[in-house]
């Protein structure tokens, strides 16, 4: 056997050695992890005594509440209207409300919701997740649908600001045909 192939395999046998170590150490790395987590009281769920610790989302401002109301405006062949006038939430707070659209033509209509606020200042804190507005609606003959907002007001929001309007427009987009669909 040469030189540089002794050399070699010795070589093969420690670069076995350090990866079969590296993998034991990320093995380990898991109840170790867990281990670190319930001694410093982080990241833990489960509590000793088996009861189920729940977090406050830290984001929420309950020191302050907002009113928001919702309107609704058709420009259309429809019925559009937001199921509740309003509702209080506290900034951080993630809340949904529902719009309801009923599609009062004995055809398909392509329509679309664009929001404003008032007051206007308020359009940059208030922050959606989910919206019908994101997109185009197409709604049926006679269709009836309900279409949420989810949203929750920046805790960055003024505090003089003690209420804020969300007022959608729908109307339809003319010249949208299912086959442009």
């Amino acid at each position: 056997m040469s030189v540089p192939s002794r050399l070699n395999r010795k070589l093969l046998g420690k670069l076995l050695v350090i990866a079969l170590v590296m993998f034991g150490f990320g093995y380990a790395l898991v109840p170790l992890y867990k281990q670190l987590c319930e001694v410093l009281g982080i990241n833990v769920l489960t509590q000793k005594d088996g009861t189920v610790r729940i977090d406050q989302n830290t984001q929420v401002d309950l020191s302050r509440s907002v009113t928001v109301e919702f309107d609704g405006n058709a420009q259309g062949p429809w019925r559009f209207r937001p199921v509740v006038g309003s509702m209080t939430v506290h900034p951080g707070q993630l809340a949904t409300v529902m719009y309801e659209v009923v599609n009062t033509q004995k055809r398909t209509v392509n329509a679309q919701a664009i929001p404003s606020y008032a007051p206007q200042s308020a359009e940059r804190h208030f922050k959606k997740v989910e919206c019908f507005c994101f997109q185009q609606q197409a709604l049926k003959p006679n269709e009836a649908r309900q279409m949420p907002v989810v949203f929750f007001i920046d805790p960055a929001l003024p505090k003089e600001v003690k209420t804020i309007t969300l007022s959608y427009t729908f109307f339809e987009i003319a010249g949208l045909s299912q086959a442009d669909k």
